[in-house]
């Protein structure tokens, strides 16, 4: 078989050919940005070719490519075919992301579906044959002959925790979900309850350790969604198993799986809790994500009508899906309400208690797709758009993930432009939070107009300080260079392009925003507040958000910040049954619109691709 290999650490993989170098080294676990998912459209996943054929470059390299790069082997991986040896250099870095953790968290009662009693198994006698299972049964009092929904044919101790001993007479803990025993340990365990809270994200996953028996976070663990390497967004991941029928699906599910074991593992390791004590692990995510999750088909939400596989909460073990925990430990979905109106939102929803608050309040989650709820005095309504991966800093020519090196904000003034880059370090690129920040500076001091368009070059005289910064290439494509380059480093630059991204996203959320509003039929001035969520809207100022027209002027300071609602969600749930059964009813009862089904939507769409103008 042919060999990659690696510089400069020199490391080596056999590869079978036929395959792009993207998807060899998505193989071998190198780490590779794929934003488009190999379809050669975004220009992320550069390597330089040191040795080997790899080929001539076709239109489309030299499209993204310079010709000096191209002259030093820069190659886009997803379009190079090897079919013999072949060196590589990568030219990217996995680098540290933040990840947000925490939100807004109401009060509620604990009453969690996981309680441990202790139970004495005695020697049995000639005069008394009561065997083992009825002593426990007998000793607990729960119904061996009904479960806790009714259900007939339950039979009281699950057989696995039955196998699971020896059996001998003597003091035991029952660990009982539901009233359904799950498990036995012998001994005293009942001061040992812990369980795990978990929100998946598309880009970020989250998993928060708790002790039932007080409700105490004892710490988490963050990472990057390990799906990354089959695209950065949910149409390319599900566009994955489109093209992998065979194993697709199974591959997306062992990478998030494996990706929580290993998190759940590391704080566990931290804290000194042993993995074989967490008994729940309580799950908020998007409906894809719930899908691959679970290694279910995720296809159908890619395509019209788009209607997902499943909604409804999931309650199965653990183990069905290779997730390491007790013996017996349960694993419960939060519900969805349809494809693209996930659990991560119904959990937003809850624990912002939309349904019961007065007055009229909109929950937006911003990001790849914007997850609209409007509660209007206690009726709840949503939508989603497709805001594009723009906000998370893909599909931008400099675009790149909130880590180290990030442009997260700017401002431009006569004096010049003023970065704040993540780690105080050189800028490498910019991410989302800095994107918007920077149309909403483009649109302030006028560089670009609101229909979008950058203004032309003899707009600004030689003595206006914008002249120096607005850079027209050859073919007379304007654009705005935020930064020199040099030390190494290339100019970091804000295209035409990027602008257009960023227009096509606001205006997305916007519309979505409005036709809700429209088909409530409530004003701008009735709106009572604003809730923004998520990883994203967190790190993004009102003034952001309003400046470039992804919400109205008008509701700037409506606005509030509510964190991680998805993780809080899932460890309200975690800890009682009651917020397990309301949110089921809260997604039940949640009515979704379809923005591409209701009347003069396109109008309304263009309507708000105008940016706001600034006086």
């Amino acid at each position: 078989m042919p060999l990659l290999k690696v510089m400069p650490e020199e490391k080596r993989f056999d590869f079978a050919s036929g395959k792009n170098l993207m998807q060899i080294m998505l193989d071998a676990g190198l780490f590779i940005d794929n934003a488009c998912g190999g379809k050669g459209l975004c220009g992320k996943c550069r390597v330089r070719i040191v040795s080997g054929d790899a080929g001539e470059p076709g239109e489309t390299e030299r499209g993204m490519i310079s010709e000096a790069d191209l002259a030093q082997g820069v190659r886009l991986a997803c379009l190079v075919y090897p079919e013999s040896d072949i060196t590589i250099e990568p030219l990217q870095k996995e680098k540290k992301h933040d990840v947000l953790a925490s939100g807004y968290m109401p009060d509620f009662e604990f009453e969690p579906d996981i309680v441990k009693k202790p139970v004495t198994i005695h020697k049995p006698t000639l005069a008394d044959q009561t065997p083992f299972e009825n002593q426990i049964i007998e000793q607990l009092g729960v119904d061996a002959s009904v479960g806790h929904d009714g259900a007939t044919g339950y039979l009281g101790v699950d057989y696995t925790a039955l196998s699971e001993h020896s059996m001998l007479p003597g003091d035991y803990t029952a660990v009982l979900h539901n009233e359904k025993i799950i498990a036995l340990e012998p001994g005293d365990t009942t001061d040992s309850v812990y369980g795990v809270a978990i929100d998946i994200g598309t880009t970020t996953v989250v998993c928060s350790l708790i002790d039932m028996l007080t409700g105490e976070e004892l710490g988490h663990a963050s990472e990057i969604n390990a799906q990354k390497f089959f695209g950065l967004d949910v149409l390319t991941r599900i566009t994955y198993e489109i093209e992998n029928p065979e194993d697709g699906a199974d591959k997306l599910q062992k990478a998030i799986v494996g990706s929580i074991n290993k998190m759940v593992k590391s704080v566990c390791d931290e804290k000194g809790v042993a993995q074989d004590r967490i008994y729940e692990i309580s799950v908020g995510a998007n409906c894809t994500m719930m899908h691959m999750l679970m290694g279910v088909d995720a296809r159908p939400i890619g395509k019209a009508p788009f209607a997902p596989v499943f909604a409804r909460a999931k309650d199965v073990k653990a183990s069905d899906i290779g997730l390491k925990a007790a013996p017996g430990a349960r694993l419960y979905c939060l519900p969805s309400v349809s494809a693209y109106i996930g659990a991560d939102i119904v959990a937003g929803a809850y624990v912002c208690d939309l349904r019961n608050r007065k007055g009229n309040v909109m929950f937006i989650d911003i990001g790849t797709n914007g997850e609209i709820v409007l509660a209007a005095n206690g009726h709840l309504m949503s939508c989603s758009c497709a805001a594009g991966p723009a906000l998370e800093g893909m599909n931008i020519s400099s675009g790149m993930r909130a880590a180290e090196g990030a442009i997260e904000d700017i401002h431009i003034s006569e004096d010049g432009v003023d970065l704040k880059v993540i780690g105080d370090s050189e800028p490498a690129g910019i991410c989302g939070s800095g994107i918007l920040t920077v149309t909403k500076e483009l649109l302030r001091t006028g560089f670009v107009k609101k229909t979008g368009a950058f203004v032309k070059a003899d707009k600004f005289s030689e003595d206006d300080y914008r002249a120096k910064y607005l850079a027209v290439d050859e073919e007379g494509k304007r654009s705005f260079r935020m930064t020199e380059g040099g030390n190494g480093t290339d100019a970091l630059y804000i295209t035409q392009g990027d602008i257009r991204q960023v227009q096509l996203a606001k205006g997305a959320i916007l519309s979505g925003f409005m036709a809700l509003l429209r088909k409530a039929g409530i004003g701008m001035e009735d709106l009572d507040k604003v809730l923004i969520a998520g990883q994203f809207g967190a790190h993004l100022p009102a003034e952001s958000i309003t400046g470039t027209g992804i919400l109205p002027f008008e509701v700037e300071d409506r606005i509030e910040y509510v964190g991680n609602t998805s993780k809080t969600g899932a460890y309200m749930a975690l800890m009682s049954s009651s917020v397990k059964r309301q949110m089921e009813a809260l997604a039940h009862d949640m009515d979704y619109l379809e923005l591409g089904a209701t009347d003069n939507y396109e109008r309304l769409l263009s309507e708000c691709l105008i940016f706001p103008s600034f006086k």
